[in-house]
């Protein structure tokens, strides 16, 4: 029969939780599952199945947004506003240069998000790829839900490792 120590064990296994490394966690995690949905159903379902995440997630904010201000169309600087202090635990963003003309808006924005970390330690994650379509479903997503614009993209530019951020596009169709 075996001699199990289990407060010897349990010293050398302890991990007390302020010790966890949770973004590391996560990281790995969000690797993994993005190129496991790739190798099991395609690059399409794979940038589906992220947008549609995003996409989710961008309802239930501008469902509260809508609640919280007791509307249901706002303009679109409004929107903007509102939508990024909702999110600022999420994203920082920056707007470099807007282009107006009679059928569209085009911002270009410097956007520092939540996915910038995780995606900088992974070999296999990279900025404006895959990853990020969670970002453009849920930008598209709130923009069209908050104001009357029907047709709304966001588009990786670049990134700009010296100031931390991605450069983006962020285009308003007017006449859609």
């Amino acid at each position: 029969m075996v001699d199990i120590n289990i407060d010897e064990i349990n010293k050398k296994i302890s991990n007390p939780t302020k010790e966890f490394a949770s973004l590391k966690g996560f990281e790995i995690i969000s690797e993994n599952l993005v190129y496991k949905i790739y190798d099991l159903f395609g690059r399409n379902a794979l940038l589906s199945m992220l947008y549609q995440i995003g996409k989710g997630t961008s309802e239930i904010i501008t469902k509260r947004i809508k609640e919280k201000y007791k509307k249901d169309v706002f303009e679109l600087e409004e929107a903007f506003q509102i939508l990024l202090e909702e999110l600022k635990d999420f994203y920082s963003v920056q707007i470099k240069d807007v282009e107006i003309s009679k059928d569209k808006i085009r911002l270009i924005i410097e956007n520092r998000c939540f996915l910038r970390e995780p995606i900088k330690d992974r070999e296999r994650l990279k900025y404006g790829k895959a990853f990020c379509r969670i970002n453009k479903g849920y930008f598209e997503t709130a923009f069209t839900d908050l104001t009357k614009i029907k047709k709304v993209d966001i588009n990786f530019l670049e990134n700009d490792e010296k100031k931390d951020v991605c450069i983006e596009e962020l285009v308003f169709y007017l006449n859609d």
